[in-house]
């Protein structure tokens, strides 16, 4: 199984679109930008589609909407991780801030696991339409059903983890130019705001693709044949191969460069 991926896995480089569509057509869902799927609810029915019956979809909200029901939507899909033995700790705080590359990397390795247990073949006998109408709020009813997909995109232009109800827009006056002139402001500031939150994808992006590039030439480096044996490149791999919840690769690179050191030294000795 792919519970453990390190990050020079090809899973990191499938991009948006890809994860997009993959999630829109098993689930039958609309969603058009990674954020949506902050709230932890369509991961786990993604996973409930890979192991039927395995996620107590009663207990998973497809309304969610502040970080607290969000999170509660990450301990269960935990939970489920847990009891199937899926060895991925989720990284909850930052996945419910809605930032778009920790959401990417998370459904990058979702999909990458999902594909390791049913080949990448989607489950025909699975309706999602009615697994998600045995959710909690919002998929209570066939209403609640339909609405799904329409929460989960609506869901970040709420202040996450506050609750507080949107404040409702001015009435117009008798000849509509007060409500003209307040949705003609909202416009222009909702259209700014996008634009930063872009440009400041496209920043990150260019910036992990800068480092993904860089020990991607550092891995065929240490995969040169005048290399490859040597004690150093074995330890740089080990590093780089490490998964992605192992934290002490470091620690164990540093331990065989030392073991390795002091074998040439006790080999020396002997020869002398």
């Amino acid at each position: 199984m792919a519970s453990n991926i390190g990050m020079m896995d090809s899973a990191y480089f499938v991009g948006r679109n890809e994860i997009l569509t993959w999630i829109n057509n098993c689930l039958q869902l609309n969603l058009s930008r990674i954020e949506e799927a902050a709230s932890g609810a369509v991961q786990c029915q993604m996973i409930d589609m890979t192991y039927p019956g395995a996620v107590p979809m009663h207990k998973v909200n497809f309304d969610a909407k502040t970080e607290y029901d969000m999170i509660q939507n990450y301990k269960v899909l935990q939970d489920v991780f847990n009891k199937l033995k899926i060895e991925k700790h989720i990284e909850v705080n930052r996945l419910v801030k809605g930032r778009p590359l920790d959401n990417l990397e998370f459904l990058q390795w979702l999909k990458r696991y999902c594909d390791s247990v049913n080949g990448g073949i989607m489950n025909e006998n699975y309706n999602p339409v009615e697994r998600r109408c045995k959710g909690g709020k919002g998929g209570a009813t066939m209403k609640g059903c339909q609405k799904a997909a329409k929460s989960l995109q609506t869901h970040n232009m709420h202040s996450h983890g506050s609750g507080d109800s949107v404040e409702p827009r001015s009435k117009p006056g008798k000849n509509g130019i007060t409500g003209g002139t307040n949705s003609s402001a909202e416009i222009q500031a909702l259209s700014k705001e996008i634009t930063e939150l872009k440009m400041s994808v496209d920043l990150l992006e260019k910036e992990r693709d800068f480092y993904f590039a860089k020990l991607r030439d550092i891995e065929i480096f240490c995969q040169m044949p005048e290399l490859e044996d040597l004690p150093m490149a074995a330890a740089i791999k080990m590093i780089l191969y490490a998964a992605d919840a192992k934290e002490s690769a470091l620690t164990e690179a540093q331990e065989y460069i030392y073991q390795s050191q002091n074998r040439t030294d006790v080999e020396d000795e002997n020869e002398e």
